[in-house]
């Protein structure tokens, strides 16, 4: 569902810029809102979120797909954790639907999906891993990486019940803004996949915006 945000973006009390294949983290206070922007579009951004003061819990596919009954996630969407807490709501979305079922590129799937040879390509788990360990003091380790949200990727699910990885459906400027119901830790994976037409094999930068409560 497209819905355009009433915060103007000059206001935003943070603005930061994460290029291609770059990762980000940070904490985003309850109450905040917050927006990624696809600066040049159809740029993927690999989202995983958890509660800042018990990262045990942390955004759950399952719980968010069972309680709206939708596999997509757009304006009106409520993210929930493992433990069926709403944990942030998308109060504006510019692109129309974002993935949550496609998980996140990694040595192995570009494997599987690519060539033998794209194996030891930069993936967006790697980007997880090398968060993780240059931070730890948001207290995550490599347990912690379960269910990621894809951001502006078009992932199509088949009338077999399959998924498939299309162009996407995102374009310059467009955006997905939400309001965190938690403290919560955003971890980003600015994708840097070569080989999938999500992207147009172009990675590039997005921007995050916050406006603190």
């Amino acid at each position: 569902m497209i819905k355009e945000s009433l915060l103007n973006a000059s206001e935003a009390s943070q603005r930061f810029n994460i290029e291609a294949g770059d990762y980000f983290i940070h904490t985003i206070k309850a109450g905040s809102h917050f927006r990624i922007v696809d600066l040049e579009g159809n740029q993927a951004a690999d989202t995983l979120f958890y509660n800042a003061n018990k990262p045990s819990e942390r955004y759950s596919a399952t719980d968010t797909i069972r309680e709206q009954g939708n596999v997509y996630l757009t304006a009106g969407s409520e993210l929930r954790t493992n433990e069926n807490n709403v944990m942030i709501s998308i109060e504006a979305d510019t692109c129309g639907r974002h993935d949550t079922l496609g998980g996140a590129c990694a040595t192995e799937s570009n494997t599987v999906r690519y060539d033998l040879e794209k194996r030891c390509m930069h993936a967006c788990r790697d980007s997880w891993m090398l968060a993780i360990a240059e931070n730890p003091e948001y207290g995550l380790s490599k347990r912690d990486i379960s269910h990621n949200i894809n951001f502006f990727m078009n992932v199509p699910v088949t009338e077999e019940g399959g998924l498939t990885f299309e162009d996407g459906i995102s374009g310059a400027g467009k955006y997905v803004e939400m309001k965190a119901h938690m403290d919560i830790v955003i971890l980003i994976s600015n994708c840097p996949q070569l080989n999938n037409p999500c992207n147009g094999y172009n990675p590039t930068p997005v921007d995050l915006l916050v406006w603190e409560a």
